[in-house]
Formats: structure tokens, C-alpha cells, sequence
């Protein structure tokens, strides 16, 4: 294989709890990263957004930047022309970069109840359906224009989250302008064999992010069917290795494959009691034992 392995700073930074990670500097962040031998990672909000100043921290490090995630609206029809618009920005700053992919979710229908921190997804309509899928395709050819790829994130408490969801996703979308991300922990969060998904859709993936689950804390988690983001506060994601999934048959096929790509280690956990240089060297360690 012709991999870079890369890391995202939400390791270090959560982008959606704003307490975690609140004291960490894109300095110390990058450096801790750079450290280890991971020669990528995705924006986070303590990084600079200026162009050339993120090039210079990323260059002091010997890293890059490979993407960022980019929530879209496009199953409802009224908002499609602002959607592109911002989708456009985001996938310039992108480009300027140098990255060659833009993570990319719907994250609509989502209903909040934060009184018990919950939140309910209400499943996409036939038509909304069509009007996802028309924006994906206007989105993936802009970026196939700027010789990029739009890579499709299924991820926990979206309306793309399940198997029979990822499946209608890939179905409906044209294959040159929509690739796939295969997220290794919202596979299993979605309640997904992750080895089956990367063998179903391998010709549509582009991009890979890893995470481990704690099947313990997923379970009580879905029992008791509080928000996403209580299930990172109780811990429910780690770095490969130090969950339940088995990665030795996920590499076995990426070898066999010969995937030629970016495998970037991710895994939201609360950095005061999961020390993210501690948990990125065991990922590190393990990833190299499988690969070996």
C-alpha cells in the first residue's frame, strides 16, 4: 500500500465541544502530531484560517493539510444556491491548500430537544432524496472541475448513518462525482460490519478515517438514546487498537486492494482523561503492527 497516515486534531480539539481542548495551541498540537510520524491532519478551529499563514505552521512541521469538514443543507431545495455558495468558498480555501478532497455531510432533519439532550433525525422523503442528491452532484462537480473529489462522510446522528442508508447513497449518486469516506468507528456506530462496507463500496472510496468503539458504552449509549455528543462525552470512540474492532481483516483488504491513500486516525474522546499524544502513539504503534 501507498499510504500517508495522518491525524485529526479533534484528537486534541473537539470542534462541537468547545470545552475539550480548549488550552491546546495549533502549535502544540501540530508539534505532538509531527512527532509521531503523521504527516497530515485536517483543519481545527485553533488553526489559522489565512492561507499563507497555514501553509508556514503546517511547512515548520513537515505536514499538510488534507481536508475539512464541510455540513450541507442540500435536501432542502430553497437553500441550494446559498449551500453552493459557502460549498464553493469552503472548497476554494481547500484547493488553496493543496488538499485533494473535501469531507462532505448532510445534516439536516435534525431535531433538538436540550432539555434531554437528545436529538431526533427525521428520515429524508423521497423528494428530499432527489434534492440531496442534486446538490451532491452540482458540489462533486465543482470540486472534480478544481481536481478535487467531494468524499462522502455517513456519520452518527445524520440521514446518512445506516447501512440501508449508505447503500441508497451510493445507488443514487453518479460514481464520478460523489466518493465515498469509510469512517471505520461510524460504521459500527451505525451498526455496520466496517470489513463489509469497505468491501461493498471499496471502488467508491477515496478518503479513510479510523476510530475504535468502546461496545460497552455504545450499548448503554443507544439504550439509552441520549444526543452524539453525550456518547463522546461518555467515551463511546478511541484510536484503532483499543476498541472492539477487529483491523486486521480491514488491512488484509486494503493490502489486497492496494489502496494508495490517506488513512487519517481520528478519535473524539475528552483530552483531560484520554491524553491525546498518549492515545496517538498507541494508534501509531498499533497501525504499524498491522501493517508490518
Amino acid at each position: 500500500m501507498k499510504v500517508q497516515y495522518g491525524i485529526s486534531a479533534i484528537n486534541w480539539v473537539n470542534e462541537d465541544i468547545k470545552e475539550y481542548g480548549h488550552h491546546f495551541t495549533a502549535e502544540q498540537v501540530l508539534t505532538e502530531m509531527a512527532s509521531l510520524g503523521f504527516e497530515g491532519t485536517e483543519f481545527c478551529r485553533k488553526f489559522p484560517r489565512d492561507v499563507d499563514a497555514l501553509k508556514q505552521l503546517l511547512a515548520s512541521k513537515d505536514m499538510v493539510l488534507t481536508s475539512q469538514w464541510r455540513s450541507v443543507h442540500f435536501s432542502d431545495p430553497s437553500r441550494h444556491e446559498a449551500e453552493m455558495e459557502a460549498f464553493r468558498a469552503h472548497a476554494d480555501f481547500l484547493k488553496a491548500m493543496g488538499c485533494q478532497y473535501v469531507v462532505t455531510c448532510e445534516s439536516s432533519n435534525k431535531i433538538e430537544d436540550p432539555a434531554n439532550n437528545k436529538v431526533s433525525i427525521t428520515p429524508l422523503t423521497e423528494d428530499q432524496w432527489g434534492f440531496m442528491v442534486e446538490g451532491l452532484h452540482k458540489a462533486g462537480q465543482y470540486c472534480k472541475d478544481n481536481g478535487m473529489k467531494l468524499v462522502y462522510h455517513f456519520h452518527g446522528e445524520t440521514v446518512v448513518e445506516t447501512g440501508e442508508q449508505i447503500a441508497r447513497l451510493m445507488e443514487m449518486t453518479d460514481p464520478t462525482l460523489v466518493y465515498l469516506l469509510f469512517d471505520s468507528g461510524h460504521a459500527y456506530y451505525g451498526g455496520c460490519d466496517p470489513l463489509y462496507i469497505l468491501q461493498t463500496y471499496y471502488d467508491r472510496i477515496a478518503y479513510i478515517h479510523l476510530k475504535d468503539v468502546r461496545e460497552q458504552v455504545l450499548e448503554q449509549h443507544l439504550l439509552d438514546g441520549y444526543r452524539f455528543r453525550e456518547g463522546v462525552r461518555r467515551g463511546v470512540f478511541t484510536v484503532p487498537g483499543d476498541g472492539c474492532i477487529d483491523f486486521k481483516p480491514i488491512f488484509e483488504e486494503l493490502k489486497k486492494r492496494h489502496y494508495a491513500g490517506w488513512i487519517i486516525v481520528e478519535a473524539e474522546q475528552n483530552p483531560e482523561i484520554a491524553n491525546p499524544l498518549i492515545y496517538a502513539e498507541k494508534a501509531r504503534h498499533y497501525l504499524k503492527s498491522l501493517t508490518e
